[in-house]
């Protein structure tokens, strides 16, 4: 049992300094060609680029199209579901309050 403890903790040991160079080699140096583009960095690299200021109306098919889309997912919402997680907790509080 203990020898299997040490070669298992050895093979962790082994694996986790691994995994602190695995990221180190995959990456590539590329040009950037939008550098400077205020659209897309904006004009300080502290604010918010332009294109993220954009609001675009709101289309109703579409949230129904959500809606069907998660039903099909996750199956049809129930009341445990969609309800605030304040009035889920308050009545499991006022459950084990009566219970003592």
């Amino acid at each position: 049992m203990k020898r299997n403890f040490l070669k298992i903790s050895a093979l962790l040991l082994a694996v986790s300094l691994a995994s602190c160079k695995y990221q180190k080699n995959n990456t590539i140096d590329q040009n950037d060609v939008r550098t400077g583009d205020e659209y897309v960095y904006g004009v300080h690299p502290d604010s918010a680029a332009r294109q993220t200021k954009i609001k675009y109306t709101a289309k109703p098919e579409l949230e129904q199209r959500t809606t069907a889309i998660r039903e099909k997912l996750f199956g049809a919402a129930t009341a445990e579901t969609t309800a605030p997680a304040a009035a889920v907790a308050a009545p499991a509080a006022a459950d084990s309050a009566a219970t003592k």
